[in-house]
């Protein structure tokens, strides 16, 4: 009963029902006693105010609590520091991710991306770190940066943005969320991935480039058991606006964690994007059951490729043991078969829920595992096949231009464009209490994000990026954000010194990994030896 009363008169809205109460009461007290006509104004004025926010589009949260929201942007007005209290609260800020999120908020709304008074961050603080910049700055006519993805298997390759929206899932995130994602994602020519939760009607409302995301539940190319089906699969890879496909071993937040939506969560909408039964648990097993060793991965790559009738495909992982990525680059030596690209994918990835310990301490971090992949395909003389996408805290065009120092030719962000949606962090992914409408189900909380408006700001924050990307490779004296490398980046290591990301870095000569054991790195020392292409344990 409760429930149904919630539905009918969700709670959020008390501030201005109460409003509504004292207006009418005023009214009363006023025509029968002739007092009260004060209060008549006030409430009457509140009401009116409350009624103004339930219409307007620009605001997610005085959407879904009139009235009473704007006490927040009052505060924000009252105090800066408030302000900054509203954009940063979440338990890991830091100075700088502070300022990134001040960012992307920014961008996002088209406003000045300047800041007065100089730097936000320390910069005699150890790990700091910094672009070196050219005497001689380019000046580049364009700001849209692409790579051409596909290798030589591939009869469709996809010339992608260096800058795409990473993979979030229908089911994680609203349909006004997905239709808003997919939208600026059109109106800018970059790519969405989808998420392991498949393409939704959402997805393909606006026809915004996809990069579809087949985790361990095969959702969207799965039979009754759960198992891969080629059919199915072929019926969405075949679609023209699936771009590239994208096998999850891991993610970055909780790699090797399985999932699970609860069946209540499970309605017809994300049911029929799964391929899976309304009302019933939705599993993520954590482990895929369509291959069991490298060989068979890369089997299943080419599989995959073939069926969607040649377009990039290859899979994203977060980095744990060594010795499996081995096997798996060995894989690729004894069968041939290379995928089309890899997305290395941090540790320091975000999802709306994930046990603390994983979150925290499982998976190697973005800079050790993309370095990793990076050399170990220089090593076997693969790097020019296979291309390299990196994932895991990337919002701003530093950002980018780090990742790709060291490895990445183009990158994917989740949590930009989570604020471009409008995301406040209040925190509450898993609750389904999202008070911007963002990562709830709830019809009425999510028509609080209107789609048009989020997504000029999904685009604006896409373009904005780029533009500030694209000063950077002019002030490096650079013409592409690909020409940047590890001789380009500067770390303070402690209070008296500084090393560039190269000194600080491994490298590995071209083809030194089909050689001997001499110079090689400690960590191909110590396991590439002992990898296999046959498993995925030691030798």
């Amino acid at each position: 009963m409760l429930d149904r009363l919630n539905a009918l008169y969700p709670v959020r809205y008390t501030a201005l029902a109460l409003c509504v109460v004292g207006a009418l009461l005023s009214l009363f007290a006023w025509i029968g006693w002739g007092v009260g006509g004060f209060w008549l104004l006030v409430f009457a004025g509140l009401s009116a105010l409350g009624f103004r926010d339930l219409k307007q589009r620009k605001s997610s949260v005085l959407r879904n609590y009139p009235v009473i929201g704007h006490l927040r942007f009052m505060l924000e007005k009252i105090r800066p520091e408030v302000r900054q209290y509203f954009l940063e609260a979440d338990t890991e800020a830091t100075p700088f991710s502070r300022s990134q999120r001040s960012l992307a908020y920014a961008r996002a709304k088209n406003e000045s991306d300047k800041r007065p008074f100089g730097t936000q961050v320390d910069q005699t603080e150890n790990g700091h770190e910094w672009l070196n910049h050219s005497l001689m700055p380019t000046q580049l006519a364009s700001h849209d940066f692409r790579t051409l993805i596909g290798g030589p298997a591939c009869t469709q390759p996809y010339e992608a943005s260096v800058f795409n929206i990473s993979a979030m899932s229908f089911g994680a995130l609203s349909a006004n969320a997905i239709q808003a994602l997919n939208a600026g994602a059109q109106r800018g020519n970059f790519a969405h991935d989808t998420g392991e939760g498949s393409i939704s009607a959402w997805h393909r409302l606006h026809g915004g480039d996809l990069i579809w995301e087949i985790g361990s539940g095969y959702f969207g190319c799965r039979d009754e058991a759960g198992r891969f089906s080629e059919e199915r699969f072929k019926a969405n890879a075949l679609d023209p606006q699936v771009k590239m496909i994208e096998i999850k071993l891991s993610q970055g937040a909780k790699p090797g964690h399985g999932g699970v939506l609860p069946g209540a969560k499970v309605t017809l909408e994300i049911a029929a994007a799964r391929g899976v039964a309304v009302g019933q648990d939705c599993v993520s097993p954590a482990a895929h059951s369509a291959f069991a060793s490298p060989m068979e991965l890369l089997m299943f790559v080419a599989r995959l490729r073939e069926l969607s009738g040649g377009k990039p495909t290859g899979f994203k992982l977060c980095i744990g043991h060594p010795w499996e990525w081995f096997a798996m680059v060995k894989a690729m030596l004894a069968t041939g078969i290379t995928p089309d690209f890899i997305v290395v994918d941090g540790a320091e990835g975000g999802t709306g829920a994930a046990p603390m310990e994983f979150t925290d301490h499982v998976g190697a971090p973005l800079q050790e595992g993309l370095r990793l992949v990076h050399n170990t395909l220089v090593g076997v003389n693969l790097r020019d096949r296979i291309k390299i996408g990196a994932s895991g805290k990337i919002i701003s065009a530093f950002d980018i231009a780090r990742a790709m120092a060291i490895g990445a030719d183009w990158c994917n962000s989740a949590r930009g464009f989570m604020f471009a949606l409008g995301c406040i962090q209040a925190q509450t992914c898993h609750t389904g209490q999202c008070p911007t409408g963002v990562t709830t189900q709830d019809p009425l909380r999510q028509q609080a994000l209107v789609v048009p408006d989020k997504t000029t700001r999904v685009y604006n924050f896409h373009q904005q990026t780029l533009e500030a990307l694209k000063e950077l490779v002019q002030a490096a004296g650079l013409h592409h954000p690909s020409e940047i490398s590890a001789h380009h980046i500067v770390r303070r290591v402690n209070e008296n010194e500084v090393r560039l990301l190269a000194n600080l870095l491994p490298e590995v000569p071209a083809g030194s990994l089909l050689l001997g054991a001499e110079g090689r790195h400690a960590v191909f020392t110590t396991y590439w030896d002992k990898s296999s292409a046959d498993h995925f344990g030691l030798e």
